[in-house]
C-alpha cells in the first residue's frame, strides 16, 4: 500500500495594510470588507476584522497632483490610520485592493500586500508512505 503526503492546501493568506485619513476610515473599511477582506477562516465564522492605529500622515504633491487636501509643493500633514487585514486566497486580495482604491479619497493611496506563512502547513511533510 503506497500513499502520498502532501502540503496544507489552504488558500494562500495575505495581509492588506493601507493608510486612509480618519475622516474616511469607515468608508473605506466597509469597502475591503465587502470585498471579503477581514474574514478569518475557521469555525468561529469571524468577519469585518482587522487592527487599527492612529498617526499623522506626511506628503508633498508635486506638480501635476491633485490632492485631496493640501497645495501643490507645499508640505502637508494629515491625521490618518493604519488599519491591517486578512485577505484569504489572491483573488480576495485583488478584490480588497480595487475596493480600497474606489473608496479611498486620495489619487495615490497608500497601500502594501503581504503573503503570510502558513505555519501550520510547518508541521506537515511531503513525501511518500509505503507499507512493506
Amino acid at each position: 500500500m503506497t500513499s502520498f503526503l502532501f502540503r496544507s492546501s489552504r488558500n494562500p493568506q495575505y495581509k492588506l495594510v493601507f493608510y486612509v485619513p480618519t475622516t474616511h476610515l469607515r468608508i473605506c473599511k466597509d469597502a475591503v470588507f465587502a470585498a471579503g477582506a477581514g474574514r478569518y477562516p475557521g469555525a468561529g465564522n469571524y468577519t469585518e476584522c482587522c487592527w487599527t492605529t492612529l498617526g499623522t500622515g506626511q506628503f508633498k504633491p508635486g506638480h501635476g497632483a491633485k490632492p485631496y487636501k493640501g497645495k501643490i509643493n507645499v508640505l502637508a500633514e494629515e491625521e490618518e490610520a493604519r488599519v491591517e487585514t486578512l485577505c484569504v486566497g489572491k483573488a480576495v486580495a485583488k478584490r480588497a485592493v480595487e475596493a480600497l482604491k474606489k473608496a479611498h479619497p486620495y489619487e495615490e493611496p497608500a497601500y502594501e500586500v503581504y503573503k503570510m506563512e502558513d505555519v501550520e502547513s510547518w508541521r506537515l511533510g511531503s513525501g511518500l508512505r509505503a507499507k512493506l
